[in-house]
């Protein structure tokens, strides 16, 4: 048996495929204070034996909370002489340009923990001035002597082109503090651009312990119910780590529950044939989307969290803060406006009964009818619609509207949100969403699917089965990935082709070997990445070369791509008529897992449909509700479908047939 188990900021959803394809699923309010106890109730809710299990995959935002809560270890830094202040001075745009009162994001390191190393490296890699290792150490015990540090960073100039200072400082400062942990720039992000990679390498140092304290903690608890199987994590990339791997590259496990249900998407979809998507991922506290190009999400080399950079590679998702418990409010002027701010798990939206006083979005379904409370997880959690419509009388008497009429509004407005979410991922870098299938899931999603196509000119929606724990799913379907990267400057021209492929084969060699040491067999697959830019621009972009092409990869080649991406995203190239230079190199190593399972439909009983009332797009009309088909069979609406994991709804003018892969293709009739 595998399981997934993903932690989210609402729900713990849990996905457990046995050999004979046999589906169990859970799904469970999360613990926001101790993340580990929503996975283990999630792990006995659905009785499962673990000592019958092979295969256990986790997904969290242990990392990611860590950072936004401030809760990470005290890092002490050390940097080169004369750079004390690089965290600080930042770069120099505002993210809000009209806010007089607008501070810099503030860095996880004080000032006063910042540690100057005598030493110099040029941008060559050629050594300056000699690294003064004992009087960098005296300097480090000095601050130790007044401070308990959780953990110790080294950043120093010009390492990512020669580590040799920093590998000097890492041994000497583990041999003198061997129970400190010790993040080093080199290892985590061997790339230039100072700040970012400064900052990287803060962040990874800062939610180290905490992760590893946290796998250790969830690795005895498992150990304790019986499980001896293997125990891996899932990174911001799309592709999972054993979780010894993981103890060592926290920084990789910032987005891990987003990025698995991307994974979890396009396993699903390339079964029915898709492979151009638009995945949408609508759970309890977010929405987040993503765009995918023949079975592959695009991956950023950098993203932001609380507006500190973190350069290391993300599966490109777009995020807002439009969940089932994102609060509804009226700002000054009296405008309808939903999100950011959530109710969360803790107290969750006032339809649950915990002391939840603010309008959400789940208290808008449940006004307007598109949840029904007796049938909410499968009828395992009743609703309160007492409760809900009691929280939105206020802000719909302040509209002059009807609770139901303010309740689909919002809605209306949160789906507005989402199409440009969309649009941000695909209108905006060149891509047309018409050209891509809709892939609703996560337990608010498939809810608004329908009328999110139809802004958008998307002719299909396909929903998988057990679309509220299609995240946990993606755990189980994702490859083990290691990425390994290198900034170099190679301007291309006719000979360079040759050094592209030694530096590229180089990486490959050091990705395989990673992958190799944390105990993983089988076939390993390659990609490679080329960040590249006309000589005299700020900035690059990345080109993607599919695996086994290295051998042939010419000069001719490498221009056409970078030509092509260039104009894809800024409608323009100069066609072989400037200088194209290479700044970085970045190899992806992957393997598959031994088997990927297959997502199937639960049993479902043979509850007859009832019809329904509900408000919608400011109309109220029946509709009739039912658990999902089996295969073969077809859904007209406006119909309400409940899987026990979520609720679709079926707009009218749509309709819906269930293929033999257990996907409900969705297209607009007229």
């Amino acid at each position: 048996m595998r399981i997934g188990v993903e932690v989210g900021g609402t729900f713990s959803d849990l996905v457990a495929i046995d050999d004979a394809g046999a589906i169990t699923v859970a799904k469970v309010p999360s613990t926001p204070a101790a993340p580990d106890q929503g996975a283990l109730a999630a792990l006995a809710a659905a009785g499962l034996d673990l000592d019958q299990v092979d295969d256990l995959v986790h997904g969290s935002t242990v990392a990611t909370n860590a950072i936004l809560e401030r809760k990470g270890a005290q890092v002490l830094l050390i940097v080169t002489a004369g750079t004390r202040d690089i965290l600080f001075l930042q770069r120099h745009n505002r993210a809000q340009i009209y806010d007089l009162a607008y501070a810099k994001p503030e860095p996880v390191v004080r000032r006063r923990d910042v540690i100057e190393a005598p030493e110099r490296i040029d941008a060559t890699g050629r050594v300056i001035d000699p690294l003064a290792l004992d009087a960098t150490l005296e300097r480090v015990a000095e601050r130790m002597a007044h401070e308990s540090f959780g953990a110790v960073a080294i950043c120093l100039l010009n390492a990512y082109v020669n580590p040799a200072h920093e590998i000097a400082l890492v041994d000497a400062v583990r041999a003198r503090w061997p129970t400190l942990p010790v993040t080093a720039s080199h290892q985590v992000c061997r790339e230039f651009r100072e700040y970012e990679r400064c900052s990287t390498t803060t962040l990874a140092a800062y939610v180290q312990p905490v992760i590893d304290a946290y796998l250790g903690r969830f690795g005895q608890a498992l150990g304790a119910r019986g499980y001896r199987g293997r125990f891996s994590v899932m990174q911001s990339n799309g592709g999972r780590l054993p979780a010894a791997g993981m103890r060592k590259s926290a920084i990789t496990a910032l987005f891990s529950g987003p990025a698995a249900g991307v994974v979890g998407a396009i396993r699903q979809a390339a079964r029915s044939g898709h492979v151009d998507l638009i995945t949408f991922d609508m759970g309890g506290t977010s929405t987040d989307v993503c765009l995918v190009r023949n079975g592959r999400p695009d991956v950023t080399a950098q993203t932001e969290i609380h507006g500190l950079p973190v350069k290391t590679p993300v599966i490109d998702i777009a995020t807002i803060g439009a969940g089932g418990g994102s609060l509804v409010w009226l700002d000054d002027g009296g405008m309808l406006r939903v999100g950011p701010r959530s109710a969360a798990a803790d107290p969750g939206p006032a339809a649950y009964g915990r002391g939840g006083t603010a309008p959400t979005l789940t208290d808008c379904h449940v006004v307007r009818g598109t949840i029904r409370p007796e049938c909410f997880l499968g009828g395992r959690m009743q609703l309160d619609r007492a409760a809900a419509a009691a929280v939105i009388a206020p802000l719909a008497a302040q509209l002059g509207l009807t609770p139901e009429a303010a309740a689909d509004g919002a809605i209306q407005v949160a789906e507005g949100n989402i199409v440009r979410a969309v649009q941000r991922i695909s209108t905006e870098r060149g891509h047309d969403p018409r050209d891509f299938c809709l892939v609703p899931f996560g337990g608010a999603g498939p809810m608004l699917a329908c009328r999110i196509a139809e802004d958008l000119g998307i002719a299909t929606v396909l929903v998988p089965p057990a679309a509220g724990v299609l995240s946990a799913y993606g755990l189980l379907a994702a490859d083990f990935v290691h990425y390994a990267s290198r900034t170099q400057r190679l301007v291309l021209d006719r000979n360079s082709a040759a050094e592209a492929r030694r530096i590229l084969e180089h990486l490959q060699a050091d990705a395989e070997a990673h992958l190799r040491e944390l105990g993983l067999t089988g076939d390993i697959h390659i990609d490679y990445t080329l960040d590249m830019r006309y000589l005299g621009q700020a900035f690059e972009i990345p080109v993607e070369f599919a695996g086994g092409a290295l051998g042939a990869l010419d000069h001719a080649d490498i221009l056409t791509a970078f030509e092509r991406a260039h104009h894809r995203i800024f409608e323009f190239d100069k066609a072989g008529g400037a200088t194209v230079e290479v700044v970085a190199f970045r190899v992806r190593a992957a393997v598959p897992p031994a088997r990927v399972p297959e997502l199937a439909d639960g049993a479902r009983g043979d509850t007859a449909p009832v019809t329904i009332e509900l408000t919608e797009r400011g109309r109220r009309r029946s509709a009739h509700a039912a658990p999902r088909p089996p295969p073969g069979h077809t859904v007209r609406g406006p119909a309400l479908i409940e899987d026990g994991t979520s609720t679709l709804f079926v707009a009218d003018h749509w309709v819906g047939r269930v293929d033999a892969c257990h996907n409900l293709i969705l297209t607009r009739e007229g």
